[in-house]
């Protein structure tokens, strides 16, 4: 019984350390490197001693976590921070996959939240020197500003014929997420030359990488390119068409004939006023008491159109109307013909291209720190949980279980937020609307005695949006009141509590009722009208 125990309590064991693996599949030996940033950063991460970046960083938590992240603290600033690895790591053998994670927690208008995989130090740089000129593998990561908005994936490659390192930018790049949420961005380099970019674990672009469809500029340069010596010959024609050198003008072509005449067939409408000015002095005009001549000028009455004018055909000189000239023709010139000499378009002629090679697969350089160097005008930008790792599945790990859950809740918050906006909105309106319906309820005449009271609830609730139940029931009450008093008759119930005075009885004269109506009205003066364009 004892064994059998054993046994179960063994498979147990088994079996929850493959769920775990399941769930995580971290293994070590194919991470090259994880930074959570779980302890503070001083020591592990070198920040640059350049001058020109005075960005402080900070061992922060994510907002709303009890996560830690490596934060952009400042504005309009350089921030630049570099992490060496243990040792150079060789982007040829095998699948390479890069990924961390970022969030804009105050939103992101101009700023890059990229990194960039160094080459060792022997290209020529120092971590407390890194700047933007720090020579580079790979750049990848989220940048926006303006017209910017992009996740960049850059690789730096050198062309083995020149010497020259080039920048290769992907064509098309996945556009950046435009929230505040945590953000998890891989990018999975393959043996067969194949890039791939996911954004929060989902595929966003797939290119090759010795594609120029899918880089600009392509990795593998033109075999051929226009000579830069070669000239265009002097007597090289590009004229398609030319003036026919045997074209004559004609006798009877003027060129100086107008383009439009006077029409001499017009004759002026009966009722023309010729004597009427198209415009008069105002004569309700009057010249304005604080007017100075010696300081304003002379004052002239501002014109208005002429009444006469509006019953006549028209007023003042009358001219005839312009037509267009049938003799016109304009300025000669000669008839266009095919150039008998036309060779075309001239470009210079393609010879080999010097620098043109070939190659299976990229010549990556390897990858010896990380660097972090952006210039952002926003705060709030918190990275975490950075890795390299030589298999998809420990990026996916890693995903799942330091990602996605801080995701979830805060997706579950903008949730939350944004329905409660939606909710304020709906009640805004439907205050919006019971308010103009209680306004214009307190208009009608047989509610004269009680509307200081309604707009006086009105007012309240207007101050005090949440009232606005309150004041529903009140104006009910007072409804209720009223109907009481019209149906039974008797004495008159007051509308609300704070009225103390009694009404008269029906049965009185209709003069007594008069002055009483008269004294109600001035032991409760009438209330401004509230603002009904809330």
């Amino acid at each position: 019984m004892m064994r059998d125990r054993q046994l179960f309590s063994a498979v147990l064991l088994i079996l929850a350390f493959v769920s775990f693996q399941n769930l995580c599949y971290c293994d070590d030996d194919q991470t090259v490197l994880y930074e959570s940033f779980d302890e503070a950063f001083d020591g592990r991460w070198i920040v640059s001693k350049n001058g020109d970046y005075e960005g402080v960083w900070k061992h922060e938590k994510s907002e709303g976590h009890d996560d830690y992240g490596l934060l952009v603290s400042e504005k309009a600033r350089k921030y630049g921070i570099v992490k060496v690895l243990d040792e150079p790591l060789n982007l040829k053998e095998g699948t390479v996959v890069l990924q961390y994670e970022v969030r804009f927690q105050e939103g992101l208008e101009c700023g890059g939240a990229y990194l960039k995989y160094l080459r060792p130090q022997e290209a020529g740089w120092t971590p407390e020197g890194f700047d933007s000129e720090s020579p580079y593998s790979i750049m990848f990561g989220p940048d926006k500003c303006g017209a910017t908005n992009k996740v960049h994936f850059i690789l730096k490659h050198k062309n083995p014929k020149s010497g020259v390192y080039i920048e290769h930018h992907l064509k098309f790049p996945p556009s950046v997420p435009y929230d505040k949420l945590s953000h998890v961005y891989t990018a999975i380099l393959k043996p067969d030359n194949e890039v791939v970019i996911l954004v929060d674990g989902e595929e966003k672009k797939k290119a090759n990488l010795l594609s120029g469809e899918d880089f600009e500029p392509a990795l593998i340069p033109d075999k051929t390119i226009p000579d830069p010596e070669d000239k265009k010959p002097e007597d090289w024609d590009e004229r398609a068409k030319i003036p026919d050198p045997n074209a004559v003008k004609p006798e009877d072509w003027d060129e100086d004939a107008p383009m439009e005449i006077e029409d001499e067939e017009a004759e002026k409408p009966e009722g023309w006023l010729d004597d009427e000015p198209e415009e008069v002095d105002d004569p309700e005009a009057t010249k304005p008491e604080d007017w100075d001549d010696e300081e304003d000028g002379m004052w002239e009455a501002p014109k208005i159109d002429n009444p006469k004018c509006e019953s006549a055909p028209g007023c003042g000189e009358w001219k005839r109307p312009m037509k267009r000239n049938p003799a016109y023709k304009g300025k000669w010139s000669a008839p266009m013909i095919d150039n008998p000499a036309y060779k075309g378009i001239w470009k210079p002629r393609d010879i080999p291209n010097p620098e043109y090679f070939e190659l299976d697969r990229p010549d990556y350089e390897p990858i010896a720190a990380i660097g972090i160097e952006i210039w952002t005008m926003q705060d709030g930008i918190l990275f975490d949980n950075i890795l390299i790792a030589k298999d998809e599945k420990v990026a996916e790990g890693y995903r799942q279980t330091t990602w996605k859950p801080k995701f979830d809740v805060e997706k579950e918050k903008q949730k939350a937020e944004e329905k409660a906006a939606e909710s304020a909105d709906g009640l805004k309106s439907y205050q919006k609307v019971v308010f103009d319906l209680l306004n214009k309820v307190a208009d009608l005449s047989f509610l004269s005695a009680y509307k200081s009271k309604i707009t006086e609830l009105i007012e309240k609730a207007e101050e005090q949006p949440n009232l606005t139940i309150g004041v529903l029931v009140s104006i009910v009450v007072v409804f209720f009141s009223l109907f009481i008093k019209l149906i039974f008759g008797g004495k008159k119930v007051t509308p609300a509590a704070s009225v103390e005075n009694k009404k008269p009885e029906v049965g009185e004269s209709s003069k007594s009722g008069d002055e009483s109506e008269k004294k109600d009205e001035t032991a409760a003066p009438r209330k401004r009208q509230p603002r009904r364009d809330n």
